[in-house]
């Protein structure tokens, strides 16, 4: 959730930058850039205020996840080097796109990387979790689910949080690897089968929020791994849910299904505060930015702002495909299927080219100010030259009179 940024819709367009391949993932920011990875596993550096492409490298054939952005780094999973390998991680300097380090993985990674305290973490097909250390891509540890691990990793309290395809949930150390709990799920058939973890989990509230192709919500406590709730909807969760409390609302769980709907689910009980029918499918994850939720329909690709509070739509817009936006506090960011956005309210733009405006005047004001305090301060110069020179020859009169 990003709190801070408060305003409202109708947005200007900034600028559009157009791709070939699919954007999938949502880019990163770091700085006065943006990263993106598309899905042709091709990673661009964009200039935030302009839409410009600053660089891009080719790290292979395929991708399916978000860039991390740390220091003068980013680093990037990849599901395919070549056609029919296995993936990659790569570490790239921000200035110039220059490849920092690079390892090759034995299995594919649409895991987007988690970077912290001078380590990144991510899942692989084959179920592994790797640890590697930022600086140079060295293992410090490994840890072996029982299925792929697809989606990204999540971090809380010293503790990575994930899930995986053979419909288990996982809480482990972050410093060792070492498993401090692991949860299955009955799933939607009558307990026989259980569905597969894709999303990225959600910790809020000493809570683990993650949806399941079986079509439910889960929420479990992120100490103990302990279900505490689970909510039901009728198709697929593949999408990310978004966690927070907009003003004057309550804790909330915002996530969409393939079967249509978004929801906004109570974050301590599942209850449902609201739900918005849309139609078409909702694969991608939801993004809490200040009272507005955003989401995307991959089916009829838009993008939809909602009132996080009443689940009314305030804003759409005629792109979109998965992952919606991301905010700098003065900007939205949003990933269409194959364009890259930047917005700005109206009425932010509006105030501020008054706002630019008054600081001109003011820049002139400030200027003539000091021009005529400098005519002053050289007339009075002036002024005291002629008093003297006015002196020193009524002086020099009075000495040749006498």
């Amino acid at each position: 959730m990003i709190g801070s940024f408060r305003h409202s819709p109708p947005y200007r367009r900034m600028w559009r930058l157009h791709q070939r391949k699919l954007l999938e993932f949502s880019p990163v920011m770091g700085g006065k850039s943006i990263y993106l990875l598309d899905n042709g596993a091709r990673l661009w550096a964009i200039s935030k205020t302009t839409g410009a492409t600053l660089w891009r490298r080719k790290l292979g054939v395929l991708a399916a996840s978000s860039p991390a952005f740390g220091g003068n780094r980013v680093y990037a999973t990849v599901l395919e080097r070549r056609s029919g390998t296995g993936g990659r991680v790569v570490a790239l300097g921000t200035k110039r796109g220059h490849v920092v380090w690079s390892r090759s993985l034995p299995s594919r990674a649409e895991s987007s990387p988690l970077l912290d305290g001078g380590r990144i973490y991510f899942g692989t097909e084959d179920g592994t979790v790797y640890a590697l250390r930022a600086s140079d891509g060295a293992v410090r540890w490994t840890f072996h689910a029982r299925g792929a691990v697809k989606g990204g990793l999540a971090l809380w309290n010293g503790k990575l949080y994930f899930g995986d395809y053979a419909g288990r949930a996982y809480a482990i150390g972050m410093r060792d690897g070492h498993q401090v709990w692991s949860v299955g799920t009955s799933g939607a058939h009558f307990g026989f089968s259980s569905g597969q973890f894709y999303a990225t989990p959600a910790v809020a509230y000493a809570r683990v929020y993650m949806g399941n192709t079986d079509g439910n919500v889960y929420s479990f406590g992120a100490r103990t791994g302990q279900l505490a709730w689970r909510h039901r909807t009728s198709a697929f969760v593949y999408a990310a849910a978004a966690v927070g409390q907009p003003r004057g609302g309550r804790p909330s769980v915002y996530v969409g299904s393939y079967d249509g709907n978004f929801y906004s689910l109570d974050a301590r009980n599942g209850s449902v505060h609201w739900s918005y029918h849309d139609g078409g499918v909702i694969s991608g994850a939801g993004t809490l930015v200040g009272n507005l939720v955003y989401f995307a329909n991959v089916r009829s690709r838009h993008t939809v702002a909602l009132n996080a509070r009443t689940g009314r739509r305030v804003w759409v817009f005629g792109d979109g495909a998965f992952n919606p936006v991301i905010s700098d506090t003065r900007t939205i960011y949003l990933t269409g299927a194959h364009s890259l956005y930047a917005f700005r309210p109206r009425k932010a733009g509006a105030a501020g080219a008054a706002g630019a405006r008054a600081h001109k005047r003011r820049v002139r004001h400030k200027a003539a100010h000091k021009q005529r305090a400098h005519k002053r301060k050289a007339a009075h110069k002036h002024r005291k030259r002629q008093r003297a020179r006015h002196r020193n020859g009524h002086k020099a009169r009075q000495r040749s009179s006498g």
